[in-house]
């Protein structure tokens, strides 16, 4: 029982991660090909959503990455492919978004909340403060205090 455990665990271990580029994708230039592999794994596949399309076996993946080669091959500039893919797509296909003033916002707004909170937390304790230290106490309210503890 051990050793079909053990087995079954190095076989899983030692898979070794496929990409899912097919044989008849690849291009027969390879400096092409390169700058295919290269753009497909900045591209999100949008059915897996955490999967580069060149790591993606879905078949919208697939019509991208042949859409990314044939694009190349039309002589399109690696911006313009991506270009062209985000403007069907939109920014959420991009792996890693363009730095940009929404991005800035999004990015930014975590911290700037913190600061919020921070500051908002410290007015309110301040005031809390200044309620409860109050005005000091009269010479009649001091006799009056002590009155009370003595008795």
């Amino acid at each position: 029982m051990i050793r079909v455990v053990l087995a079954v665990f190095l076989c899983i271990a030692s898979a070794m991660p496929a990409f899912a580029v097919n044989p008849d994708e690849v291009l027969a230039d390879p400096a092409l090909e390169a700058r295919a592999r290269a753009i497909s794994a900045e591209l999100r596949c949008m059915v897996c959503q955490n999967q580069s399309i060149d790591d993606s076996n879905a078949d919208l993946a697939r019509d991208l990455r042949v859409l990314v080669r044939e694009r190349l091959m039309n002589g399109d500039t690696d911006e313009a492919v991506i270009a062209y893919v985000v403007s069907r797509y939109g920014e959420f296909v991009l792996l890693k978004p363009r730095f940009e003033i929404k991005t800035m916002v999004l990015w930014g707004m975590p911290v700037i909340l913190l600061i919020v909170g921070a500051t908002t937390l410290i007015v309110a304790a301040r005031r809390r403060g200044a309620r409860l230290a109050g005005a000091p106490l009269s010479d009649e309210e001091k006799e009056k205090l002590d009155k009370l503890l003595r008795s």
